[in-house]
């Protein structure tokens, strides 16, 4: 989700929005810290440390979770059902295209065997989720194939980030709002 990341903070500076406010509420930390140790699992697997791999379906509902103070603290109800429903879409993608693969997903990987990312040999003991794709995949429109080097994603994935995108571009407009409608009164009473 960095790519993600950084494309909305691109988005939000083109918007004129500014992203050291979110640094002055405390229900951003939670996403941070979530983020941060989202990125630590991703490149952990670039040292062939795959001990990670096994909670990659938990950090889908860490992610998640980190939003909640946001939501509650912002009102940002409408952004988190839009959301929640893309990710529920994402989640019932996957687990159909695991459900037709017996059991496992499987997985196209191109750029990520050439990054370093991905080997052969992390399907198998290390991943008991993941499997490498073959011609006898079922419904290879919903595996991963979408491979950013760093990570290999399926369109249910896409959609489980889009929870991601439209919750933090919700925040990054949200606190802009309130901070800056503060600094305005700052500004009156002075």
């Amino acid at each position: 989700m960095v790519i993600e990341a950084l494309i909305l903070c691109f988005l939000a500076k083109i918007k004129h929005y500014k992203l050291k406010y979110l640094f002055s509420t405390w229900t951003f930390y939670p996403v941070l810290i979530a983020q941060c140790i989202l990125i630590v699992f991703e490149f952990s697997v670039f040292f062939r440390t795959y001990y990670f791999v096994r909670f990659a379906p938990v950090m889908d509902f860490v992610i998640i979770s980190s939003f909640l103070f946001c939501i509650f603290e912002f009102k940002l109800y409408k952004p988190a059902v839009f959301g929640s429903v893309s990710a529920v879409a994402g989640t019932i993608l996957n687990k159909l295209a695991i459900a037709q693969n017996g059991g496992k997903m499987p997985a196209y990987p191109t750029l990520s065997f050439i990054t370093g990312y991905l080997d052969p040999e992390i399907f198998g003991p290390a991943d008991s989720i993941h499997a490498l794709g073959d011609s006898a995949t079922k419904l290879k429109i919903l595996t991963d194939y979408i491979d950013f080097g760093y990570c290999v994603l399926s369109i249910g994935d896409v959609l489980i980030h889009m929870f991601f995108c439209i919750m933090l571009y919700s925040l990054i407009k949200a606190v802009n709002i309130r901070y800056s409608e503060q600094k305005k009164e700052e500004t009156r009473a002075n």
